[in-house]
Formats: C-alpha cells, sequence, structure tokens
C-alpha cells in the first residue's frame, strides 16, 4: 500500500508540474496571439480551444472504456499503431488524467482567459469603453456560449468515448506511433498499471 502511495504521490506531484508549466506555455501563446489579431479571428481561436478541450476529454475516457483484446488481435498481425493503444488501455487511469484533469483544465482556463481578451477587443471595435453595459452583456453572451459549447461538446464526446472507445483509442495510438517515430521521442511509458481492471 505504501509503494502505490508512493507511486501515486510521485505521479500526482508530476502531474501538477506539468500542469503549471503547460498552462504557462498555453497563457502566453494564447495572449500573444489574441494580442495581434482582430476580434473575429480571436474569436475562433477561443472555439479552437474549446473545441481542444473536447476532444482531449473523449480521448481520456475512451481510454477508460476501451478493451485490451481487439489490440491485442491487431498487435499479433504487427498492424501500426496497436502496441502503442495496449500502452494507453494498461495505463488508461494516467492517460484519462492528463487528457482529462492536464489538457482538459487548461483549455477550460486558456479558454476563458481568452474570451475575456475577445470581449475587450469586441467592445472596443464598435467604441464601448471596458465596464460599459455594452461590454458586460458581450462578456455575458461569449461566456455563456462558451460554456455551453464546452458541456455539450463534451456530453456528445462522452457518447462517442464510450460506444466507439476502440477506434478512438486506435487512431489516437497510430497519431502517437506516428509522432514518436518523427521526433524520435518516446511519449508513452510501457510500464503497466493495477488499476487498470481486469475485463
Amino acid at each position: 500500500m505504501d509503494n502505490k502511495f508512493r507511486k501515486s504521490l510521485k505521479f500526482s506531484l508530476s502531474i501538477a508540474v506539468i500542469t503549471f508549466v503547460l498552462a504557462a506555455i498555453f497563457s502566453v501563446i494564447s495572449s500573444s496571439v489574441l494580442s495581434g489579431v482582430i476580434w473575429i479571428i480571436g474569436l475562433v481561436i477561443v472555439f479552437i480551444i474549446v473545441f481542444i478541450g473536447v476532444i482531449f476529454d473523449m480521448l481520456g475516457i475512451a481510454a477508460t472504456a476501451a478493451e485490451e483484446t481487439p489490440f491485442h488481435a491487431m498487435a499479433s498481425e504487427k498492424v501500426a499503431g496497436a502496441k502503442e493503444a495496449i500502452v494507453i488501455v494498461r495505463n488508461a487511469d494516467r492517460f484519462a488524467s492528463f487528457c482529462n484533469d492536464v489538457i482538459g483544465d487548461i483549455s477550460g482556463i486558456v479558454s476563458g482567459t481568452a474570451s475575456a481578451v475577445v470581449v475587450i477587443q469586441l467592445a472596443n471595435t464598435f467604441g464601448y469603453s471596458e465596464g460599459s453595459t455594452v461590454q458586460i452583456t458581450i462578456s455575458v453572451v461569449l461566456t455563456s456560449v462558451v460554456a455551453a459549447l464546452t458541456v455539450g461538446g463534451k456530453a456528445l464526446g462522452k457518447f462517442f468515448a464510450i460506444h466507439s472507445s476502440t477506434k478512438i483509442i486506435f487512431f489516437a495510438a497510430r497519431v502517437i506511433g506516428w509522432l514518436e517515430k518523427k521526433l524520435k521521442v518516446r511519449l508513452l511509458s510501457n510500464a503497466t498499471t493495477s488499476n487498470k481492471k481486469t475485463r
């Protein structure tokens, strides 16, 4: 139990550090990009950030819902991406934590920050000062739209994640395998975890 707790604590701390670094990077990049574009482009960027959060949330759910068996059959036939898929399913808790908690939460935070920048740009474009009734109205509307798209998109993503988990994880595994080959960097650990329940 102590060994499992230490491993869990180590993983939690590493995830916290990764989240801090990625959040800082994404915030700086989004703020820099948004400051140099018109509000309509900024709005598109906000929607892209929301879309990224929805996709990664779907990937995290799919990992926990997927079965290993189909990928073992693929691996025996040396199908590209099968081995990576097995690693993802065996480490579903960590993969889901990264996708849902790290990327998903960062996307939510960054989309909120980006929305605030777009609101100010939009209000200034139409000649309204910060804190005006129009600016507040735009802020409420845009925040509501972003929230609705996020929640609705994640709900739809969960449906596909549960009912098409094998296809989703296989696609993700092939993309990761391709990236590892091109970048010559290992993105997935071969370590397995006992937290994945036997099916």
